[in-house]
């Protein structure tokens, strides 16, 4: 039985040192192994490419591409696409989110967020993952923050950003038809980049408060776009000293 985390090439390229920060604490307090993506050879050069030269994309570049993923293994990831990938993929492998692992950290150090008030952003792509949601919520209130809910929110939410309303990747359907074809009628159609962002900026119009926190890169994509505050919870767990 492994242990492994996905560290996600679509996040890493977003916030390259605050993943490193990630991958840090969890080799040094979980030993657990560090792959980049849920399949193998996925678009390896194009995300080396996107992370600063030096340091961070030499280590980016060390890491294995995936695992060789078997039954009774577990894999840990903050991408959703991963999750669900590995999940049918593999059915025999416990799938479960960094946030489920970092919440039943009770070493971990929480910062002190207090004051800070927010909207809770649940995806759609993880929507069937109670226990991830869960996990997200007393997060939050291990860091002070005063939350509320989103109008449409855990098994209910349709939202996952711009990303919706765009073709999505060919991979994603054929890797993982159950949430990406079945579950997916009306979705992943092309809209003009205005028209997704005016529909961002009228569902964003819905939230009860400025900032909203999410933990999904794509959410993130679309809250800002909709004019929005949006933070993604591994900014706050793992903030960056200048």
């Amino acid at each position: 039985m492994s242990h492994y985390y996905i560290a996600s090439c679509v996040f890493t390229a977003q916030f390259p040192e605050r993943s490193q920060k990630i991958r840090n604490y969890i080799e040094e307090r979980w030993g657990f192994k560090t792959v980049r993506c849920c399949v193998p050879r996925y678009k390896i050069r194009q995300f080396e490419e996107k992370m600063p030269e030096g340091v961070l994309r030499d280590e980016w570049a060390s890491l294995p591409d995936s695992g060789v993923f078997r039954i009774s293994d577990h894999v840990y990831s903050l991408c959703h696409n991963c999750n669900n990938i590995i999940g049918e993929r593999h059915p025999g492998v416990k799938v479960r989110s960094l946030w489920e692992l970092i919440d039943r950290d009770d070493s971990f150090p929480f910062p002190d967020h207090s004051g800070m008030q927010v909207t809770v952003q649940d995806c759609w792509r993880s929507r069937d993952r109670q226990a991830e949601q869960d996990a997200v919520r007393s997060i939050l209130d291990k860091m002070h923050i005063r939350w509320t809910e989103a109008p449409r929110n855990h098994q209910d939410t349709d939202f996952c950003g711009n990303s919706l309303y765009r073709l999505q990747p060919p991979r994603n359907p054929k890797l993982a038809p159950k949430h990406y074809v079945r579950d997916a009628k009306g979705l992943f159609l092309p809209h003009t980049e205005e028209e997704q962002n005016e529909i961002m900026r009228e569902y964003c119009s819905q939230l009860a408060t400025d900032t909203v926190i999410c933990y999904c890169h794509y959410c993130l994509e679309g809250l800002k776009n909709g004019g929005k505050d949006g933070r993604h919870l591994a900014e706050l767990l793992f903030p960056i000293t200048v």
